[in-house]
């Protein structure tokens, strides 16, 4: 090892105890430090369960696959908007995967964390970097338990910034997603098979600012989570909770105290959903859903799915039913605060919100 390169870990192992609050990694948790011109998926691939991958500032043209339990993956500064992921540069790209061994890059993803087919990966964490101008995701998840993505900028990446398919227990806290074409956020059970809605064992997602997106934030097919403290501005949807007719129901999940406005971009028809703009917090096919204690603001649109709050029926027809809508403040949305476009019977429940109109009048 270099001189400069005993500096950096001796300097980067300091620095990091005092960013997590920890004592410096010791001989058994090893902080393997990576510096530009160096291969972040190299030192991922020598790293044991429990060891640090730091990532020093720098534009770094790759994509980096974990399948190592207990890894973190991180910049050096919080936000590290200046250690910067970006895709291979073409002179650079690696020979092509075969069907069998699919790999991060030739999928379109910047990081990927993957769990085995019937074992999860556990307590990874991926924080304080940037992902950006991937064709498909920024960062994708599979298999997963306990992953902890925060303080990632995923920007103007082709499908999602941020998701995560089948895991359970993770947390997604203070992250950036702008200008990705799908959802900036997106969490799901499974999206290439019709399956029933899966516990995700109280997954958060928490102080998040997603804004340019379609989406800011999709929950589609998940139980038992929290979506709590983002922001949502500037996308077509701010935030979307789906479910369909696959059993058990998408729900028991709650909403609040999010800062949802002007989300008044156009996005056009796709082959599940009409046009979008001018949406809020759209709940389609879910049930036992509690939306609280969230502000509302300035939506506009002439969507089906326009509005400030909306319930409306999945397209297979499934309808929103016993969802609890209350003490959230709403006002300039149209054509209304609060639209519930499903039937008396389904009794979801609006109460105690502040809001000027109605779609029937009388649920302000």
């Amino acid at each position: 090892m270099t001189k400069r390169h005993i500096t950096y870990v001796a300097c980067a192992t300091a620095l990091l105890g005092a960013l997590v609050g920890s004592a410096p990694a010791s001989a058994a948790h090893q902080v393997h430090v990576v510096t530009p011109g160096e291969s972040i998926q190299k030192a991922v691939n020598a790293a044991q369960p429990g060891d640090t991958v730091l990532v020093m500032p720098g534009v770094y043209h790759e994509s980096i696959t974990v399948r190592t339990p207990g890894l973190t993956l991180r910049g050096l500064r919080h936000h590290g908007d200046d250690t910067v992921i970006q895709p291979v540069q073409k002179k650079k790209v690696a020979p092509r995967a075969t069907k069998a061994t699919p790999n991060c890059l030739d999928s379109g993803n910047g990081i990927c964390v993957i769990g085995e087919k019937n074992k999860a990966l556990q307590d990874v964490t991926i924080a304080d970097l940037k992902v950006t101008d991937f064709s498909k995701n920024g960062l994708f998840a599979l298999g997963t338990d306990r992953l902890t993505v925060r303080r990632v900028t995923a920007d103007d990446n082709g499908q999602w910034g941020i998701a995560q398919e089948h895991s359970t227990r993770g947390v997604f806290r203070d992250n950036i997603a702008r200008g990705n074409g799908d959802a900036g956020l997106f969490l799901a059970n499974n999206v290439k098979a019709e399956v029933g809605a899966t516990d995700t064992k109280g997954t958060v997602i928490e102080r998040n600012h997603l804004e340019d997106n379609r989406i800011g934030i999709t929950v589609r097919r998940l139980r038992n989570l929290a979506v709590t403290a983002n922001h949502l501005t500037g996308n077509c949807t701010g935030l979307f909770v789906v479910g369909d007719e696959n059993k058990p129901r998408a729900g028991a999940l709650t909403v609040s105290d999010n800062r949802v406005e002007n989300n008044n971009k156009y996005c056009a028809k796709t082959a599940r959903l009409p046009f979008l703009q001018g949406s809020g917090i759209v709940l389609t096919g879910a049930e036992n859903t509690l939306v609280a204690r969230n502000v509302v603001t300035g939506h506009s649109g002439k969507s089906p799915l326009s509005g400030g709050i909306v319930l409306f029926k999945s397209m297979v027809g499934v309808t929103s039913e016993r969802n609890r809508i209350t003490d959230n403040r709403l006002e300039n949305n149209s054509p209304a605060d609060l639209v519930n476009q499903e039937a008396t019977k389904s009794a979801n429940a609006f109460d105690a919100n502040t809001c000027g109109a109605s779609k029937p009048a009388g649920l302000c």
